[in-house]
């Protein structure tokens, strides 16, 4: 059961963060574009915490052939942190509409069973959107969680990218943050009925 829906484009802060092994904050990155959706799970926060910060679970749309990727797919790999710990790489490439598509994400929080999000590093090759921020947030409800689910995002520097940014970006990100919160769904009905 959905609770809440939001989409931006005033701008989106992401929350300050320490920097790698020190006691230094970095400043606050603003976002061109915000999308989140909030979901009522039926399991425990630990439950959906395990589920979710497996990447081969939560990312698996984007290992499928789709509409939103052309018919086409994203090879994803991971470092020895397979994406579970705070500087572990996740790296997709891939092709959508004939034309070779790269990411590298990299964990940038992670406080199991409450919350984890990762970012765009380096330079990227995406049709819609550029540089972005995931996440998810798990608050405990009775038996339940809350699941929510955020994306903040830039749209593309060059000005072809840029208009289908404009055009494209908000239904990728909807697409995108919907695929996950609902793969976590579907795993937790299927789950409770074992």
């Amino acid at each position: 059961m959905k609770s809440y829906t939001a989409d931006s484009s005033a701008g989106a802060k992401a929350p300050q963060r320490r920097i790698l092994g020190s006691n230094v904050t970095e400043g606050v990155k603003n976002f061109e574009r915000h999308y989140e959706e909030i979901e009522l799970i039926n399991a425990a926060a630990d439950e959906v915490f395990a589920y979710a910060d497996n990447h081969a679970n939560f990312s698996s749309h984007m290992n499928k052939s789709s509409w939103m990727m052309g018919g086409s797919k994203m090879e994803t790999s991971v470092d020895v942190g397979k994406g579970r710990k705070i500087g572990s790489h996740i790296r997709m490439s891939g092709k959508a509409f004939g034309l070779t598509l790269f990411l590298d994400e990299v964990v940038i929080q992670h406080e199991p069973p409450y919350r984890k999000a990762w970012e765009t590093v380096g330079n990227l090759k995406l049709l819609v959107i550029d540089h972005y921020k995931l996440g998810f947030e798990i608050s405990p409800d009775g038996k339940a969680s809350k699941l929510k689910v955020f994306i903040d995002y830039d749209l593309p520097k060059n000005f072809a990218s840029r208009l289908l940014g404009y055009l494209f970006g908000g239904v990728y990100a909807k697409w995108c943050v919907n695929q996950m919160i609902g793969g976590v769904r579907e795993h937790f009905l299927d789950y409770k009925k074992l």
